[in-house]
């Protein structure tokens, strides 16, 4: 339903968007995921046709709707997608139901029609009880609703949704998470969800794209970035607690403790936190730390310590091992071996 051909896009000489080629197919919940300033915001924005691409092409179906070679692109209104901001972008002087006819008088809906679309959306997010209030009379978390109504009156067959919960608490991220689900499911549409926060992505994406300066460090099923990161990026983003990168170089972690399972290569050893052993002195294979923090987390507890100016987390049941000065286990081999470039070599 949306392909994406080596697309660009450049700012004063600065590719934001750095040759990024992805397909996904009708239906898809596709999560853009990457720190700020990767370039996720800036490929949503060309999606809804509100940035044109500096090169390559963007299709919908069979549709080409942007072209940075020609310089072709589809306005906004015809391209029949729908947009949900971060800031919601609700109007202060039209009450909730006007929010949301607003675009159905501007596509020239007659009225009837524009009365059941509302009344259906409106159900649909349970803000039906609040059609005559104004934005500043709801909460955050009603707004976002009803700017989600307005999205999916017009029936786009894409939606856009840009950070549309940063704004909430976590406990309504969490209910807000299962709503755009069940938006995503009764719509029928492919949709397309820009975030940073990868619990996020891993709880409602078919397919993610991780993003990083600009360019797609993997593009993968959700499952398969936490048991088969292509990069060290990748590694050390998803993931919670996402996995260790410790420093290796010459078959020594840190370059000073010796151990046959490293390659002789500078980069860095994957470890995953539950792999990593709490013990009572050293040994063969112990990292010495300094305690940083302690998490508790769903029964157990997330420790992480600082060695050599590097945070390794380790995952324990036993509140007595965790001491200012730790001492960590590292397994027999590490999961994953990234070269200092960042790419996967085993």
């Amino acid at each position: 339903m949306i392909s994406l051909n080596q697309v660009i896009k450049s700012f004063a000489g600065t590719n934001a968007v750095d040759n990024v080629s992805f397909s996904v197919p009708e239906g898809a919940f596709l999560v853009l995921l990457g720190p700020s300033g990767c370039g996720k915001s800036t490929m949503l924005r060309m999606l809804a046709g509100l940035d044109q691409p500096t090169g390559g092409q963007i299709r919908f179906g069979d549709t080409l709707v942007a072209d940075g070679q020609t310089g072709f692109a589809l306005p906004p209104a015809g391209r029949n997608a729908g947009l949900v901001f971060q800031s919601y972008a609700l109007w202060p002087h039209m009450t909730v139901a006007g929010n949301i006819e607003w675009p159905l008088k501007v596509a020239k809906l007659p009225p009837e029609e524009r009365r059941t679309r509302i009344a259906t959306a409106m159900e649909m997010l349970g803000i039906s009880q609040f059609a005559n209030r104004y934005p500043g009379e709801i909460s955050g978390g009603q707004q976002q609703r009803v700017a989600l109504a307005r999205m999916i009156a017009p029936r786009p067959k894409i939606m856009l949704f840009d950070e549309p919960l940063s704004n909430l608490d976590a406990t309504l991220r969490v209910e807000m998470r299962l709503e755009l689900l069940k938006v995503h499911a009764a719509s029928g549409a492919t949709s397309v969800y820009v975030t940073h926060d990868q619990v996020e992505a891993m709880t409602m994406a078919t397919h993610v794209a991780v993003m990083n300066r600009g360019r797609i460090e993997q593009f993968d099923a959700p499952e398969r970035l936490l048991s088969d990161p292509s990069s060290a990026f990748v590694a050390g983003f998803v993931g919670t607690p996402p996995a260790n990168l410790i420093p290796i170089a010459d078959g020594k972690w840190f370059g000073t403790i010796p151990d046959p399972s490293l390659p002789n290569v500078i980069g860095h050893a994957m470890v995953r936190p539950e792999a990593i052993e709490l013990v009572d002195r050293p040994g063969q294979r112990t990292l010495n730390l300094t305690l940083a923090e302690i998490v508790p987390m769903a029964g157990r507890r997330l420790v992480t310590g600082i060695a050599n100016g590097i945070r390794i987390t380790a995952i324990s049941d036993d509140a007595n091992r965790i001491l200012p000065e730790l001492h960590f286990r590292l397994p027999a081999a590490p999961a994953a071996i990234f070269v200092k470039e960042g790419k996967r070599i085993s």
